[in-house]
Parts: C-alpha cells; structure tokens; sequence
C-alpha cells in the first residue's frame, strides 16, 4: 500500500512577502482611486461627496504610504479630491508608482 506523504508548506521568504504586499497595494491604490472617481458618476451628488471623501483619502494615502510620501501623498489627494474637477488624476496609483517604480530607481 502506497503512503502519501504530507506537503512540506516553505514559508514565505521577505522578500516574498514584501512583492505580495507591494501588489497588495497597488489593488487598494487602484480601488481607491476608482472610488475617488464615482463622483463623476453621479453629476450632483458626486461633488459634494468629495467633501466627505477628501479627507478621507488623504489619510489612507498618508497609512498606506508611511515617511515622506506619505505626507506629501495625503496632502496631494486632499487637495486632487477637494478641487472640483481633479477626481480624473490617479493620486493613490500615481503615489504607487512614485514610491515603487521611481523612488527604487527602477525607471
């Protein structure tokens, strides 16, 4: 009678588990921007919820993306979110990419 033998689970090297948390966020980044972006759905109603969404924004940007860029980020998305008309720019995908792709030296 054959035996099977159990699967050996490796666990997840850092820098592993650092590429799934980058991709992680960079979901939450574009799921945060599409949100952002439901205003121009709703003619009306939509800027007025940006007044509610602005601050809101901002602090996530400033959670998501801890030290300066976070800062920066947070204060760039309140503003993008509380001028009429901005809600088209990508703030939490742009700080995304200003942090992994440009920041790293990649580009």
């Amino acid at each position: 009678m054959d035996t099977i033998e159990p699967e050996i689970i490796e666990p997840k090297t850092q820098q592993e588990s650092q590429a799934t948390n980058k991709y992680g966020l960079l979901a939450l980044s574009i799921l945060f921007d599409a949100i952002g972006m439901l205003s121009f759905t709703i003619p009306a109603i939509g800027e007025f919820s940006d007044v509610i969404w602005a601050p809101i924004s901002a602090m996530l940007v400033y959670k998501m993306y801890k030290g300066a860029v976070g800062k920066i980020g947070g204060m760039i998305s309140f503003i993008e979110e509380a001028v009429p008309g901005l809600d088209f720019i990508p703030t939490f995908t742009l700080t995304w990419i200003y942090k992994y792709i440009i920041k790293k030296g990649a580009v």
